[in-house]
């Protein structure tokens, strides 16, 4: 173990080549923060390395590499402090044109990776007495619109993997905090629709795709419609730095008023409200 670990605590961010990760990573560094950052796309976390970041080449998909980027970060610090679950992506499409294998590496990506991840980072956190996991949902884990059954399926399936985490780790002072961005202007809205366009902007469901192809570019392609990737970092380092982070952190532009109508006016309300969008 090297000296390094006793002086400052260790986070490791996943999904950290672009986007929120990337603006994490950086956020942490600032913080003093040992900061291992992975994703598949080595190449573009060199500005990373540059900062003092180490970056790891992982796919939260294959076993082998989630077992070899904790054993590295073991062996060379003993553990991981924070542990930021950032990397996912967005899979739009009607349910009925969608392939269920696409479904499934959705899940994969989203939820299992995730979810597999946090399994092997725990026993140190146990151990220690201490640690912090941040899983990265959506307001798409509260809320839901068209097109977006297999996506929303995975973040609503990420809140409650979370909820009952928090419980089961609450008495080993480990930690388990949601963070719920709204628009946020990343890769995201690009290759969600690209691939939406693809599945569902030709057939039955052509109207609803262009329509809803057409909200989301103007949402994410006006300047300032959408919030900057530091808004939510901002949110992850907060939740990093303190004993007792609040369970949900909601940030970014719609999550809050989009949240709010879909708990407090019910579902025909809030089902005018997003298909209005799609028309």
């Amino acid at each position: 173990m090297t000296s390094t670990s006793s002086l400052a605590k260790v986070a490791l961010v996943t999904g950290a080549s672009s986007g929120i990760g990337k603006e994490t990573g950086k956020r942490l560094l600032r913080e003093g923060f040992v900061v291992y950052t992975a994703a598949r796309r080595i190449e573009k976390m060199e500005d990373l390395r540059e900062l003092g970041a180490i970056p790891l080449k992982m796919d939260i998909t294959v076993e082998e590499d989630i077992i070899a980027a904790i054993s590295q970060i073991e062996s060379c610090h003993g553990g991981i402090d924070v542990l930021v679950n950032n990397a996912g992506f967005g899979m739009y499409g009607s349910m009925e044109e969608s392939s269920i294998d696409d479904a499934r590496y959705q899940f994969e990506v989203n939820l299992f990776g995730m979810a597999r991840l946090t399994q092997l980072a725990l026993p140190s956190m146990r151990h220690k007495g201490f640690g912090t996991i941040i899983n990265i949902s959506s307001m798409g884990g509260k809320i839901y619109s068209p097109l977006g059954s297999w996506y929303h399926a995975t973040k609503h399936a990420v809140e409650g993997l979370s909820d009952c985490l928090r419980l089961e780790l609450k008495p080993f002072g480990v930690n388990v905090v949601i963070i719920e961005p709204g628009a946020i202007a990343t890769e995201w809205a690009n290759i969600m629709l690209d691939a939406m366009m693809r599945r569902s902007g030709h057939g039955p469901y052509q109207k609803i795709a262009q329509a809803l192809a057409k909200a989301m570019r103007s949402l994410y392609e006006t300047e300032g419609s959408a919030s900057p990737p530091s808004v939510v970092a901002d949110a992850i380092v907060k939740a990093a730095l303190v004993s007792r982070p609040r369970t949900r952190y909601v940030m970014g532009k719609l999550a809050k008023p989009l949240i709010f109508i879909r708990k407090y006016f019910g579902d025909r309300i809030f089902d005018m409200a997003v298909t209005s969008k799609a028309k």
